[in-house]
């Protein structure tokens, strides 16, 4: 089955590392509001996805607050692995809703069971990339990327099949690299972090 990777443990370390990159390079950056030094303020996350696959650390939001008195802001680094404040993992967004159209009735069914995805789940996500992920400012900044223009209606399937993975592992973390800069609400850096799914 094309999307194997949802059950290897594997896939879940690499995106945890890849968020441990990204959390290092904020932390060295120090406070974005007052340029003081960062300290680890991590908080818990229940995220959905596979069953039995997630550790524990998978579970966690890396995030840090400011050491200044009087700032005491909290810096939350983007995330490869947490659409923003959405219960399930980002890479589940895209692949279920990118893959809906195309699925056979066995293979969705598998997708519901496995993930526990409830139609008006898929609906809130089909949703959500046409009537908010089209008008965001992240859309604006790589829309240019995409010649000739997407057709906004088939979000995100036809972000996915524009990008150049070797697989279809390889397009979905080109495709929440491209999505880094809507996943923290305290953050407005940017990052160098380079995702490489060879390096799995």
């Amino acid at each position: 089955m094309c999307h194997e990777f949802l059950n290897d443990p594997r896939f879940y370390s690499f995106l945890l590392q890849i968020d441990q990159d990204i959390a290092e390079e904020v932390r060295q950056n120090c406070c974005i509001y007052c340029g003081s030094t960062l300290h680890s303020a991590d908080y818990p996350r229940k995220p959905r996805g596979p069953r039995g696959v997630m550790t524990d650390n998978d579970k966690i939001r890396l995030s840090f607050c400011c050491a200044l008195d009087g700032c005491r802001r909290r810096n939350t680094p983007p995330s490869i692995r947490f659409l923003g404040p959405k219960v399930y993992l980002g890479f589940i967004i895209i692949l279920v809703t990118a893959l809906e159209h195309g699925l056979s009735n066995k293979r969705r069914q598998y997708l519901i069971e496995q993930l526990d995805i409830s139609p008006q789940t898929f609906y809130r996500w089909k949703k959500w990339w046409i009537e908010t992920f089209s008008y965001s400012r992240c859309w604006q900044l790589i829309r240019g990327n995409f010649i000739p223009p997407l057709e906004v209606l088939q979000f995100p399937g036809a972000i996915l099949g524009r990008l150049t993975g070797q697989d279809l592992m390889q397009r979905l973390c080109q495709f929440l690299q491209l999505l880094l800069p809507i996943t923290s609400t305290s953050w407005s850096g940017s990052v160098k972090v380079v995702v490489n799914p060879q390096k799995m």
